[in-house]
C-alpha cells in the first residue's frame, strides 16, 4: 500500500481549495468582517458582566468574614456560659465541699484529677475562705489565682506559662454566703483551641495579647506574618484587611475581647475569588469564539450566492476535518476547475477513510495489550507531567488518567515518610527502586518502579517511562509475618521462663517454703500452663481454619454450665490481678445448640482479652439473656475501648491493636479471628460495641437447643 503519496495528494487538495476561496477575495472579506464585529461585540458586551461578577464575589466573601467574625464572638460566649457552669456545677459538688471542710487535700487533689477527666476543663483549682490554694489541677502552673479580685472571663497567664489565654470562672463552694472556699475553672485558648473554632467558622485565628502571638490556627510563622501585616492597620473593633501569606490572598478582620489587650485576628483565604476571575476570562474567551462561530457562519450563508460548488466543498471539507469521512464527496459544477477539485477531495478522503481504520485497529490491539499488563505504565514528557496513564497504573493507584493527564508527578504522587519530591527519586534507567506512595483515602501502596528514557523523533525532545509493580501484599505479608514470629516468640518464652522458674523454685526449696509461698508458685504454674494451653488451642483452630478442616459438633448444651467453667477456668488470672467477674444470667437462660468445648475456648478468649486489657481491680460482667430468637452473651470489661478507625479489622487475624493500657501484653492476633470462626460456624454473630463509662463489650449469639 503506498499511504504517504496519498496523504500528501490530501493535502495538496485542502491546499488548492483554500487558495481557491483566497482568489474570492469578496467571500473571504466578508467572513472575516463578521467575525471582528462578532469579537468587539462580545468583548465589549463580556467586560462589564465580569467587573460586576468580580465585585459581587468579592462582597460575598467579606460578608462570610462578618458573619464568621459574629460567630467567633458567639462560640466565646457560649464558652465562657459553658465554663461558668461547669464552675457551678464543680462548686456544688458535696464531695469538694466535704473534702475541703475535713482538710483532705490529697483525696481533694484526686478528685480534681477525676473531675478533669470527665469535664475536659484545662484548669481546676480550690481556695479556701483565705484565698490560699488547697488543691489545683491543669496546665497553668503559673500565678496564684486565688487572690485574683475577679477570676471570670479572659484571663492572661504571665509569660512563662505554657498557655497564655484561659477562659476563668469561680463560684462559690456549696453555693452559700458562709463558704469555707471557692473554687475556679478554666479553658486555655490555644492552638487546639483556635484549630477547633476554624473547623466551626471556617476562618483562620490568630489570638494576641499586646500584640504578641499566644495561639494561631496557622503554622507560627504565618501567624506572625498576619499579626504583622493587620497590626499596621486601624484597631479598630471590626476593621477590613487584606494580606498575602505563602502566596495565598487573605481577607482579614481584627476582633477585640473584652479583655485589654486581647485581640483575635480572623482571616478567610480567597483563593476562589481568583480562580473565579480566571474562569471568567476563560468563560468570555470561550463565548467570543462561538459567537465568532457563527458569526462566521453567517457570512458563508450570505457568501453562498457566490457559487453554490465552492460553498458543497467548503462543506465537505468542514465535515472531514471533523473526522466524519464516511460521507463521499458528490458535488457537481458545470465549472471544470471545481470538478477536478472534488475528485481530489473524494480521492483524499478514500484515503484518508482507509489510513484511520488501520489506525484504529493497531490502537485498540494497543489498548487491549495495555489492559492485559497487571503493571502500571506511567509516561511523563520532559517537565516532568503525565503524558500516559495505562489501565494498569488506574488500578493499582485508583486514580483515573483524566484525574491524572498533565499534571506534574509531584502533584500526583506523594511519597510516605520521606521529605523529597518524587521528581528527585526516579531510579536509573532499568535500576528497580521501591517506594511507597500515599493515596486517596488514607491508602498507601508499596511499588517497585524501574524507569526508561523515551525521545520522540519527530521532535527531538525526551521523556521517561516508568513502570509499577504493586508489591503491597508481598510487603504486608513479610511485615505481619515478622510480627507473628517475634509475638508467638514471645508469648511462648514469657511463660515457659515462669514455668521454668517457678519449678526450679519447688525443686531446690520446697522443703523450706511456706505453704503460702507454695500455693503462690503453683497458681504461677497454673496461670503459664492454662496461658500456654489458650494459645496452642488458638494456634491449632487457626492452623485448621487455614487447612479447611475445622469443624465443630453441636448438641443440646446448657450455657450456665459454660460460663461457669470457663469463669472457673480463669479465676486464677482474675486473682491475680485482683479483678471480679460478675454473672447477669437471665432466670430463663435457655439450652444452645453448641458444641461445648469450643464455645468454652471462645468464653476463655474473651475473657482472657477482658483481664488483659482491664486495670487491676477492675469489674468484668457476663450477661447472657434471649436476644431475637437466639441467645446473646455479652462480656463488658473497664478496658481503654476499642478505637474506631480498628473496628473493620478487629476480627481478623494477625491484627494488633493500639491500645494504652497499664499490664503489658503481646499476642499473636489469633484470639479474636478463632472466636468469630467458632461462632460463624455454629450460626451466630459477633461483635463489639462501646461500654457507657468506658471499656468495651464483647458480644456473641448462638442458636436455642
Amino acid at each position: 500500500m503506498n499511504k504517504r503519496p496519498n496523504l500528501r495528494q490530501g493535502s495538496t487538495t485542502l491546499a488548492y481549495i483554500w487558495q481557491h476561496l483566497n482568489q474570492r477575495s469578496l467571500t473571504t472579506q466578508i467572513i472575516l468582517n463578521f467575525v471582528v464585529l462578532v469579537v468587539i461585540t462580545a468583548i465589549v458586551a463580556g467586560l462589564p458582566a465580569v467587573l460586576l461578577i468580580r465585585n459581587q464575589s468579592e462582597n460575598q466573601a467579606w460578608a462570610q468574614v462578618e458573619q464568621g467574625s459574629r460567630a467567633t464572638r458567639a462560640l466565646l460566649l457560649a464558652l465562657q456560659k459553658e465554663v461558668d457552669g461547669l464552675a457551678l456545677l464543680t462548686a456544688q459538688r458535696p464531695s469538694v465541699l466535704e473534702l475541703l471542710a475535713q482538710g483532705k487535700k490529697v483525696e481533694l487533689q484526686q478528685f480534681l484529677l477525676t473531675l478533669q477527666e470527665g469535664t475536659g476543663l484545662g484548669l481546676l483549682v480550690v481556695c479556701d475562705h483565705a484565698r490560699q490554694t488547697v488543691a489545683f489541677v491543669g496546665d497553668l502552673t503559673v500565678g496564684d489565682l486565688c487572690h485574683l479580685e475577679s477570676a471570670h472571663g479572659y484571663y492572661v497567664a504571665p509569660a512563662n506559662a505554657s498557655s497564655r489565654l484561659w477562659l476563668l470562672a469561680a463560684e462559690p463552694i456549696g453555693g452559700t454566703r458562709n463558704t469555707p472556699g471557692f473554687v475556679i475553672v478554666g479553658v486555655a485558648l490555644n492552638n487546639s483551641f483556635a484549630s477547633e473554632i476554624h473547623g466551626q467558622t471556617g476562618l483562620e485565628h490568630i489570638f494576641l495579647i499586646d500584640e504578641e502571638l499566644v495561639a494561631s490556627s496557622l503554622p507560627p510563622e504565618a501567624a506572625r506574618t498576619a499579626s504583622r501585616l493587620l497590626a499596621q492597620q486601624d484597631n479598630e473593633t471590626f476593621t477590613r484587611s487584606t494580606l498575602s501569606l505563602n502566596g495565598f490572598p487573605y481577607y482579614a478582620a481584627r476582633l477585640t475581647l473584652g479583655q485589654p489587650g486581647v485581640v483575635d485576628e480572623v482571616a478567610l483565604e480567597v483563593t476562589d475569588i481568583t480562580l473565579t476571575q480566571r474562569r471568567l476570562i476563560s468563560i468570555m474567551t470561550s463565548s467570543i469564539f462561538l459567537v465568532a462561530v457563527v458569526g462566521s457562519m453567517l457570512g458563508v450563508l450570505l457568501a453562498r450566492r457566490i457559487g453554490r460548488p465552492l460553498r458543497a466543498l467548503t462543506q465537505t471539507a468542514t465535515t472531514l476535518s471533523t473526522g466524519q469521512l464516511d460521507t463521499a464527496v458528490t458535488v457537481q459544477s458545470q465549472v471544470q476547475e471545481v470538478t477536478m477539485v472534488a475528485q481530489a477531495l473524494e480521492k483524499a478522503r478514500a484515503d484518508l477513510q482507509r489510513t484511520l481504520h488501520e489506525l484504529r485497529q493497531t490502537n485498540a490491539w494497543n489498548d487491549h495489550l495495555l489492559e492485559s499488563i497487571s503493571e502500571g505504565i506511567v509516561v511523563l514528557d520532559e517537565n516532568g507531567r503525565v503524558s500516559f496513564f495505562s489501565p494498569g497504573a488506574e488500578r493499582i493507584t485508583g486514580w483515573a488518567q483524566a484525574h491524572v493527564y498533565g499534571r506534574a508527578c509531584d502533584e500526583v504522587f506523594h511519597l510516605v515518610d520521606i521529605d523529597e519530591p518524587f521528581s528527585r527519586l526516579l531510579p536509573q534507567s532499568g535500576q528497580p527502586y521501591k517506594v511507597t506512595l500515599a493515596l486517596t483515602g488514607q491508602r498507601q501502596v508499596t511499588l517497585t518502579m524501574t524507569s526508561a528514557p523515551l525521545s520522540l523523533p519527530s521532535i527531538g525532545k525526551a521523556g521517561i517511562a516508568l513502570v509499577f509493580r504493586d508489591i503491597s501484599d508481598t510487603e504486608r505479608i513479610h511485615h505481619l509475618l515478622g510480627h507473628f514470629l517475634a509475638n508467638i516468640t514471645h508469648e511462648f518464652r514469657t511463660p515457659l521462663s515462669a514455668l521454668a522458674a517457678s519449678a526450679e523454685l519447688l525443686i531446690d526449696q520446697g522443703a523450706d517454703l511456706s505453704l503460702a509461698e507454695s500455693q503462690e508458685l503453683l497458681n504461677s504454674l497454673h496461670l503459664g500452663i492454662l496461658g500456654l494451653q489458650t494459645l496452642i488451642d488458638n494456634l491449632l483452630e487457626s492452623a485448621s481454619l487455614e487447612a479447611g478442616r475445622f469443624r465443630i459438633y453441636p448438641r443440646p448444651t446448657d450455657l450456665h454450665q459454660i460460663i461457669t467453667e470457663a469463669t472457673n477456668t480463669m479465676k486464677p488470672l482474675q486473682d491475680k490481678y485482683g479483678q471480679q467477674v460478675r454473672l447477669e444470667l437471665s432466670a430463663t437462660l435457655s439450652t444452645v445448640q453448641a458444641d461445648p468445648r469450643r464455645t468454652t475456648q471462645v468464653l476463655i478468649n474473651l475473657l482472657s482479652n477482658a483481664i488483659k486489657y482491664s486495670p487491676d481491680g477492675a469489674e468484668i460482667t457476663i450477661t447472657a439473656a434471649d436476644h431475637e430468637g437466639l441467645m446473646r452473651v455479652a462480656i463488658a470489661d473497664q478496658g481503654p475501648g476499642v478505637p474506631p478507625g480498628y473496628r473493620p479489622n478487629l476480627f481478623r487475624r494477625l491484627i494488633h491493636p493500639s491500645a494504652n493500657i497499664g499490664k503489658a501484653h503481646y499476642g499473636v492476633g489469633l484470639g479474636l479471628s478463632v472466636v468469630k470462626a467458632i461462632v460463624e460456624a455454629h450460626g451466630g454473630q459477633v461483635g463489639v460495641d462501646d461500654r457507657p463509662g468506658g471499656g468495651s463489650i464483647f458480644w456473641f449469639t448462638l442458636p436455642k437447643g
